[in-house]
């Protein structure tokens, strides 16, 4: 009699080993992370940022045209004429832009940028730094929009200093689109604004994206505060080399009363004409200096408070 072999189905079914999930921070506390970076920084190099406004209005005459000869001679002019806190002067929408501008700028950079991976099968090479300039003016140009009355507002009372042509700075916002409306005033020099922070994001952001992963992948630097601080001056120096012209145009722009310019272009034309092409460059120092301990500032907090936000995701 033969002996039938059966399967044993009885057996207890093997279960998927059920896997942690690692949430990691979303968009909104990227912003958040980035915009308190900026603000940081900003507090620590608001003072250079008000010399550089001085210096580059200078020439147009009125109350702004100082005495002081260079960064250092400017910046203890006014320190000394009208005291410490007008080196201060427009710092509260200052960190209004910071927490709109670079936000939004700093913050969604990665994730613009993996979209524009994503989207384009890009991965590496030269086609890399494509994708990143693309980034970088995509969200340069989204943060100006959102923040351009309060960089309106910075530069006016900065250029202001203790006057008193400002009660404050809602009398400031008020002041502005009373006497010039919203689209002439708080949103005056909109588009070389937009062409200005579009260069300087690729300048600093691009630059130190690009910079630190360069440091990193050549095997010149580990993943850490000296890459950081290394790819921080390089992105500095090269923000400031490009944009600097552009910077004089929108400030000088911005600081004009209504009607004194018809656009941008004229602003630098008659820049030029009377000033010689040495005026683009005005503050350059102030904007150099500034710029680079910005962005040490800046990148050294915002790497760090990356790093604190990723371990305290990692443990929920």
């Amino acid at each position: 009699m033969a002996v039938v072999a059966t399967k044993n189905t009885s057996s207890t079914p093997v279960l998927p080993i059920a896997r942690k999930q690692v949430s990691t921070p979303g968009l909104g506390v990227q912003l958040l992370t980035a915009g308190t970076a900026a603000c940081i920084a900003d507090l620590f190099t608001f003072p250079l940022d008000t010399t550089k406004v001085r210096l580059q209005v200078q020439g147009e005459g009125g109350a702004c045209s100082l005495q002081g000869k260079g960064v250092a001679g400017t910046l203890f002019h006014i320190a000394k004429h009208e005291g410490p806190t007008a080196l201060y002067s427009g710092i509260v929408p200052g960190l209004q832009r910071q927490m709109a501008f670079s936000a939004i700028r700093i913050g969604a950079y990665e994730s613009v940028k993996n979209k524009y991976m994503e989207l384009s099968g890009v991965t590496g090479g030269l086609e890399m730094m494509g994708v990143r300039i693309a980034a970088g003016v995509t969200t340069g140009t989204l943060a100006i929009l959102a923040a351009q009355p309060t960089d309106v507002v910075k530069v006016r009372m900065q250029a202001a200093g203790n006057s008193q042509q400002y009660k404050g700075v809602m009398d400031a916002y008020l002041t502005i689109k009373r006497a010039e409306g919203i689209r002439n005033g708080l949103y005056r020099g909109t588009f070389p604004n937009i062409a200005r922070n579009c260069i300087i994001n690729v300048g600093e952001t691009v630059v130190y994206d690009a910079a630190k992963d360069g440091f990193i992948s050549g095997g010149y630097m580990k993943d850490g505060i000296a890459c950081h601080f290394s790819s921080a001056v390089v992105a500095g120096i090269t923000a400031t080399l490009v944009a600097s012209p552009v910077d004089v145009v929108k400030t000088r722009f911005m600081n004009s009363p209504s009607g004194k310019y018809r656009g941008a272009l004229h602003v630098a034309r008659e820049t030029a004409r009377t000033e010689g092409a040495m005026a683009f460059y005005k503050g350059f120092n102030a904007s150099c200096i500034r710029l680079v301990s910005w962005n040490i500032v800046l990148w050294l907090s915002y790497e760090q408070l990356k790093l604190v936000a990723k371990d305290f995701y990692s443990r929920k």
